[in-house]
C-alpha cells in the first residue's frame, strides 16, 4: 500500500477527530455557562430572600414599637427600651446583608433595596419618638409598603421570574378599615 493511498483516510480521521473535539468543547463550555448561571441565580435568590428578611425583622420591631406609642394597629407592643436594643440588632443584621446584596444585585434592584430600607429607616424614626404623627406614620406605612413592592418587582425581574409580581402590599389593608354598621 502506497502511503498517497492513506493519506485521504488519515485526513478523514483528523477531520473527524477535529470536529468531534470541536462540538465536545462547544457542549462542555455551554453547559459550564448554563451551571454558572443557575449558580449565581441561586445565590441571588438567597441574597435577596435574606435581605427582605432582614427588613421585615425591622419593620416588624418598628411596628410594634409604634404600637406602643399608639401609632400602629397591632396587637403586641414593645416598649421603647426593649424595641431599641433589638432595632440596632436588627439593623446590624441588615447592614451586614446589605453587602451581598451590592455584591450580586443589578443596579435596579439595589437602588430599590436602598429605598426599601430608607423607608424603614424612616418609619424607625417614629417608633423611637423621634417623629409623632399618626398621619405621618401612615404615609410612612404606605411609602415602606410601596419600596417593598418596587423591591420584588427588580428581584424578580433580575433573577428572569416570568410572569405578574406578587399582589401588592398597600397599606393600611383591608381588614384593618373600620367595619361598617350593617
Amino acid at each position: 500500500m502506497v502511503l498517497g493511498d492513506q493519506f485521504p483516510a488519515f485526513i478523514g480521521v483528523v477531520v473527524g477527530a477535529a470536529g468531534s473535539y470541536a462540538a465536545a468543547s462547544l457542549t462542555e463550555r455551554s453547559r459550564w455557562r448554563r451551571s454558572r448561571a443557575e449558580r449565581w441565580d441561586e445565590k441571588k435568590f438567597a441574597t435577596y430572600a435574606s435581605y427582605a428578611n432582614a427588613l421585615k425583622v425591622q419593620i416588624r420591631i418598628a411596628e410594634r414599637m409604634g404600637a406602643a406609642r399608639r401609632l400602629a394597629h397591632m396587637a403586641d407592643p414593645l416598649e421603647l427600651t426593649d424595641g431599641l436594643a433589638q432595632l440596632g440588632e436588627a439593623e446590624s443584621r441588615r447592614a451586614a446583608e446589605w453587602e451581598s446584596v451590592l455584591l450580586v444585585g443589578d443596579a435596579e434592584t439595589v437602588g430599590a433595596a436602598r429605598a426599601w430600607h430608607e423607608a424603614v429607616w424612616n418609619l424607625e424614626l417614629y417608633a423611637r419618638g423621634l417623629r409623632d404623627s399618626p398621619d405621618g406614620w401612615e404615609r410612612a406605612i404606605r411609602r415602606l409598603s410601596q419600596a417593598r413592592d418596587e423591591f420584588y418587582l427588580c428581584a424578580r425581574r433580575d433573577l428572569g421570574i416570568a410572569g405578574p409580581p406578587p399582589p401588592s402590599g398597600n397599606w393600611p389593608r383591608q381588614w384593618q378599615q373600620p367595619e361598617s354598621s350593617d
